[in-house]
C-alpha cells in the first residue's frame, strides 16, 4: 500500500488536535486548581463560529475579524481554550487589582491567575503543535466569537482560539 501525504484524512488532524489539547490540559496551573476547558470544532460548528466572526467584523468595524474568519474556514479544525472565572481564594493577593477574592467575585472580574493559567496552557498547546509541525495561530477573535455563542458554557469568561492547518503553505503566515 502507498499512502501519499495529500491523502491525509481529517481524522488524523483530529488526533493531533487531541494531543495538542492534552498539552494544554497538563500545563501548570495556579494552586493546582484547574479551570481550563478545551474544545475542538470541525464542520458546521467551525463554520458557525467563522460566520459569527464575520458578524462581529461588520458590527464592530473590526476588519481583522473578517481576515481571521477566513483563516478559521481554511483550517482543518479549530481548537478553543477557555477559563472559567473562579477566584483562587488568595485573599490579600491583589494581583487582579481588588483587595480580596471576595471583592473580585462581587465585581464580576476575572482572577489574574485564571488568565495567566490560560496563557500558559495555550503556550503549551502551541508548543505541541510546533512539535507536530502543524501550522497554527492564536486568535483572540475566534475566542470572542466563541464567547458570544457560549460554545464553552456561560461559566467560561475568556477564550482563545487556535486554528490548525496542514498544507504546503501556512494560511496564517501572510496575513
Amino acid at each position: 500500500m502507498i499512502c501519499y501525504d495529500q491523502e491525509m484524512r481529517p481524522e488524523e488532524l483530529l488526533e493531533a488536535a487531541k494531543l495538542i489539547c492534552m498539552a494544554a490540559r497538563t500545563a501548570p496551573k495556579g494552586r493546582g486548581l484547574d479551570f481550563l476547558k478545551t474544545a475542538i470544532l470541525t464542520g458546521e460548528d467551525k463554520a458557525r463560529l467563522a460566520a459569527r466572526m464575520r458578524d462581529i467584523a461588520k458590527r464592530d468595524n473590526l476588519s481583522f475579524f473578517e481576515r481571521d474568519a477566513g483563516n478559521v474556514e481554511q483550517a482543518g479544525v479549530l481548537l478553543l481554550f477557555g477559563t472559567r472565572a473562579q477566584p483562587m481564594g488568595l485573599n490579600g493577593c491583589g494581583f487582579c487589582g481588588r483587595a480580596s477574592c471576595g471583592d473580585l467575585a462581587t465585581d464580576g472580574g476575572l482572577c489574574a491567575f485564571n488568565s495567566g493559567d490560560l496563557g500558559i496552557a495555550v503556550g503549551s498547546a502551541a508548543s505541541r503543535a510546533a512539535d507536530l509541525r502543524i501550522d497554527n495561530r492564536i486568535l483572540y477573535s475566534a475566542g470572542k466569537a466563541a464567547l458570544e455563542l457560549e460554545i464553552m458554557g456561560e461559566d467560561v469568561r475568556m477564550i482563545l482560539g487556535m486554528p490548525l492547518s496542514v498544507s504546503g503553505k501556512s494560511p496564517f503566515f501572510d496575513r
